[in-house]
């Protein structure tokens, strides 16, 4: 069992056989299951030999608002989205979330990780819309756990004193440039970066690894 565990990977390790990948979306509104998904991007992360995490590759694409979704506009003047602009090169969910999932289950596969968690700026609404998509198109190989999710909004709340995710980045020290927000790729890696940024810092404060952890692996 000991030789076992010590195979795992650093990253299998450190969150019990998930691998983070950060999401997030933009939508036509706020219910997963009735308005349109416009946009979703996602960020894998990669962990070095000494533990620490890293924004890696981001996945990103426009998509077609699903036949019969409904489009709030107090939502598109928000984002400033134009659903139906040729030029946004939109794809479908189907084709987008297919790509995008094969590429997850190679990162599991890499890390020898049992299945993706999703990371997101207030999760549960980027989680809402995915599962809702998924659901709607039938997929079968979803890599994400299907309930379970990290939120930046509240690791960042207990751990810098913030909410927002410009001002947790800026209180992180990372770069935010607020005319570039409401794009999920722009988003999705900031929060990458201050995902990364938390876990970070908690190692450097000497909370990762537990001090106990050897003792909890025999229990």
């Amino acid at each position: 069992m000991s030789d076992e565990k010590q195979e795992k990977s650093l990253m299998a390790q450190r969150f019990r056989g998930f691998l983070p990948v950060v999401v997030d979306v933009e939508t036509g509104g706020f219910n997963a299951r009735t308005d349109a998904l416009l946009e979703i991007a996602m960020v894998t992360l990669r962990m070095d030999d000494d533990g620490y995490l890293h924004p890696h590759e981001t996945l990103s694409a426009n998509i077609h608002p699903f036949d019969g979704a409904n489009l709030e506009q107090e939502a598109l003047d928000f984002t400033g989205i134009d659903p139906f602009d040729p030029e946004r090169d939109a794809e479908f969910e189907i084709d987008v979330l297919t790509e995008m999932f094969q590429t997850i289950r190679r990162e599991i596969k890499q890390y020898g990780c049992n299945r993706a968690v999703l990371v997101g700026h207030n999760a549960h609404f980027d989680h809402g819309f995915l599962r809702a998509a998924v659901d709607r198109n039938d997929i079968k190989r979803d890599p994400f756990h299907p309930f379970s999710s990290f939120d930046t909004a509240s690791i960042a709340a207990i751990s810098l004193g913030q909410t927002v995710l410009a001002k947790s980045c800026k209180t992180a020290g990372i770069e935010f440039d607020n005319n570039s927000a409401h794009s999920a790729e722009y988003d999705t890696y900031k929060t990458a970066e201050l995902f990364c940024y938390i876990v970070n810092r908690y190692k450097d404060l000497g909370g990762w690894p537990l001090a106990n952890s050897a003792d909890m692996e025999q229990d």
